[in-house]
């Protein structure tokens, strides 16, 4: 849903020797019968407006034979554990509007839009 293009074989050991290097990073995998079949990866930041920690998660992912089956719940119940250790004041996430079912998950496990509805801006800094 991100980027619209799986990423190269380089890509994806760059990924995982670079989120190991980030020190506020979680990385959380699922595992059935020996299949690696969820990822979640979010960040620890801070929110100045609470005075404490607070994690956004950045990446829930599940292989589409898995998906339907808990593996995404499971994965986001464990990083609110995992924030809670943290003492985090809040977990933020965004998902796209047309990610329903994501959305449906969301909703399921507590988050909801904010109040009043903020947008997600950015700007590209990478040039292709």
């Amino acid at each position: 849903m991100g980027g619209g293009t799986p990423l190269s074989a380089e890509e994806q050991v760059e990924l995982t020797d670079s989120l190991s290097r980030r020190p506020t990073a979680v990385t959380l995998l699922a595992e059935s019968g020996g299949v690696c079949c969820g990822l979640l990866v979010a960040f620890e930041n801070y929110s100045t407006f609470t005075v404490r920690p607070m994690m956004n998660i950045h990446d829930v992912f599940v292989l589409k034979t898995y998906r339907g089956k808990g593996v995404g719940r499971r994965l986001i119940q464990a990083a609110v554990e995992e924030a809670k250790k943290r003492n985090c004041s809040r977990i933020t996430l965004e998902v796209r509007q047309d990610n329903v079912a994501a959305q449906r998950l969301y909703r399921s496990v507590g988050f909801d839009e904010t109040d009043p509805p903020m947008y997600y801006w950015r700007k590209d800094l990478m040039q292709d």
